[in-house]
């Protein structure tokens, strides 16, 4: 009676049966090939549950060619070091930060300002002025050490997670275009002297981003929450924070990481990578809107 059931073609269609024991109903996927696991398949990952064959690196045999090279949950090639992408960040902010505290004049170029000097009739920089790239070397510079600490730690915790996750290209992608569009509304709506720094808005859309991925994979969000509003608190109560950058870098991370890993398998590059360059349009309308405010 049980095998009649399982290989009911009606009985497919509304709930799937684990690929290994076509008698057991299931609700759980592999987070790599995204086939139907029962408990008893289920192997305990950094992120989500995946089954037997892709842990032993897909070696299995008897399943398709595609179910034989794992993918992550938002289809990305899993690397043999899911943190390479993160250590190499890691090690950028740490290059620059170095060679700030040993020249401290490399800082001036760096920062994300709108237009400086003030005064009139004196000669201006700053990104109305044409330097844009200053919207990326800020996301890699840092002057206070408790800055560089604080922005680093939030990198490694949740950085390396998302990397395993999402794959490498994706994370990049989900990185940079957080960070810039966390400068992009700091510019947009702090004074186009003030000066700011720091990967604050990259980290932040890390943090939303990550907190989709675990509403995605049902997993606890109650430390995640409670991280959030402990930089909620210190964001808004401590002086000399650029909210706007962690305000943007958390709505692109958020909308971002739910592209990621919601969009539809059959035109996933489409929706993922559709909806980064809407999210970096929306960054430059930005800084065009600002600029010609202050030019």
């Amino acid at each position: 009676m049980d095998d009649q059931a399982a290989g009911s073609p009606q009985g497919a269609q509304r709930v799937p049966v684990c690929y290994r024991h076509p008698d057991r109903e299931t609700g759980i996927r592999c987070t790599r090939c995204e086939r139907p696991i029962c408990p008893e398949c289920m192997v305990d990952a950094s992120v989500g549950f995946q089954c037997p064959e892709c842990v032993r690196g897909g070696s299995g045999t008897g399943h398709s060619p595609s179910a034989s090279m794992p993918r992550t949950i938002a289809g990305g090639t899993v690397a043999a070091d899911p943190r390479l992408l993160t250590k190499i960040l890691l090690g950028i902010n740490l290059a620059v930060f170095l060679a700030v505290q040993i020249r401290p004049s490399l800082l001036d170029p760096l920062v994300l300002v709108g237009v400086w000097p003030p005064e009139p009739f004196l000669p201006t920089e700053g990104v109305a002025e044409g330097e844009w790239y200053r919207l990326v070397t800020s996301m890699f510079t840092h002057e206070a050490i408790w800055h560089f600490g604080f922005n680093m730690l939030g990198l490694w915790w949740l950085g390396g997670p998302l990397e395993e996750a999402l794959g490498r290209a994706r994370y990049l992608a989900l990185y940079l275009i957080s960070g810039l569009a966390g400068s992009a509304l700091t510019y947009l709506l702090a004074s186009g002297t003030t000066a700011s720094l720091g990967a604050s808005g990259a980290i932040f859309g890390l943090f939303g981003a990550i907190a989709v991925l675990m509403r995605r994979l049902n997993q606890d969000m109650r430390p995640i929450i409670a991280l959030l509003v402990i930089n909620v608190i210190i964001t808004f109560g401590w002086g000399n924070i650029a909210w706007q950058a962690h305000l943007g870098g958390f709505v692109a991370g958020v909308v971002i990481g739910y592209a990621m890993v919601h969009a539809p398998r059959e035109r996933r590059a489409l929706v993922q990578y559709g909806t980064c360059a809407l999210v970096l349009g929306v960054a430059v309308v930005m800084t065009v809107l600002r600029t010609a405010q202050l030019t």
